[in-house]
């Protein structure tokens, strides 16, 4: 596990690690989560970042039989 420091300022910073394996540039946006008595920093992806994700998954759905 990786420790981090809070610098007087209430920053940290994010371990070289973490930022690779997430891909994490400068300057892109992280929304900050208090979360059962944690932090939790989720990076904030575009739409077309996320296309083909979720391959495979089932994007069918019961529609009522009165719906179009």
């Amino acid at each position: 596990m990786t420790t981090v420091t809070l610098s007087p300022k209430f920053q940290v910073v994010i371990p070289k690690d973490v930022r690779e394996s997430l891909n994490l540039e400068p300057g892109e946006k992280i929304q900050v989560l208090a979360y059962k008595g944690r932090i939790e920093l989720v990076p904030i992806r575009s739409i077309r970042e996320m296309r083909g994700r979720y391959e495979g998954i089932d994007t069918h759905i019961e529609r009522d039989p009165d719906r179009l």
